[in-house]
């Protein structure tokens, strides 16, 4: 992040973080902006942060928490939008048949399970069949590796494809409440229409809106070749979720906060990605 971004970043949200004077003058905005971004990219804890500023241990997690807040809410509408209009997706669509050769594809998805603290009296809720406990992050890119839906918090124990079934935006492609584009032809050889679709791994099921490979035995050419160009269009999530990790090294480790707040930081890093991507592509 430049200065001149994080500069017009503070523009944006630090009406909502400014604190009014009482009975001692509070910590400015700009640090309490900085403080929060220092945290998220650098993955140290919130105890090196706080020696680091020169405020309390409780001091930062408040700060973390009402700052990433304030980002969620004031970003979310402009880069990460409920709705994807007819017209965005045909755009997305486009995307993913020139940059990965797969047409008629809408999004790439994929879940990352994101490392945190085993939270109090959770039991086994958490834990995941990687062997620690975390939160699930399920999310839908498009070929330019921006997040365009997103569900955060899932207990790590469950499957993707358990998760995309009870999300919302997944109860809305369910219910055909997305505005997925008609049925189109993929090439002037093949005049059938075929539908709009999301591709992802084995853990979806196979429906209209989503693709999944094949098993991998006994393939013919023609289903190893389609294996092929699915597994091409669905790497840019592994590639988002990539970006996402190294650009914010709070990723890196465990994430020691209680649950709300870590939904928070989560949150908070998915705006700030696309934040920056549409800015610097």
């Amino acid at each position: 992040m430049s200065a001149m971004q994080m500069e017009e970043l503070l523009l944006i949200v630090g009406p909502y973080i400014t604190k009014q004077f009482v009975v001692r003058e509070p910590i400015p905005p700009n640090e309490r902006l900085a403080l929060t971004l220092r945290y998220l990219a650098s993955g140290d804890y919130m105890q090196s942060i706080s020696q680091k500023f020169y405020v309390s241990g409780p001091t930062v997690s408040n700060i973390v928490y009402q700052t990433c807040q304030a980002i969620w809410a004031v970003l979310q509408p402009l880069v990460l939008p409920a709705n994807i209009p007819t017209e965005e997706s045909l755009k997305i669509a486009r995307g993913f048949q020139d940059t990965w050769q797969f047409p008629n594809c809408i999004g790439a998805i994929d879940g990352k399970h994101v490392r945190i603290q085993c939270p109090p009296n959770a039991g086994s809720q958490n834990f995941n069949y990687k062997g620690y406990h975390s939160i699930v992050l399920l999310a839908v890119c498009d070929a330019n590796y921006l997040i365009r839906c997103v569900d955060i918090g899932a207990y790590g124990r469950r499957s993707d494809g358990g998760i995309f079934s009870d999300c919302v935006f997944g109860q809305k492609f369910e219910s055909n409440d997305m505005n997925v584009p008609e049925p189109a032809p993929i090439s002037t050889q093949r005049p059938t229409p075929l539908p709009y679709c999301l591709v992802g791994d084995e853990a979806f099921p196979a429906k209209s809106y989503m693709q999944r490979p094949y098993p991998k035995q006994n393939l013919e050419i023609r289903q190893c070749i389609y294996n092929y160009r699915l597994s091409c269009a669905r790497r840019t999530i592994e590639n988002t979720f990539g970006i996402l990790v190294n650009t914010w090294r709070v990723y890196h480790q465990a994430i020691n906060a209680s649950g709300r707040t870590t939904i928070e930081i989560v949150k908070t890093t998915v705006c700030l990605h696309n934040w920056l991507r549409k800015q610097d592509p």
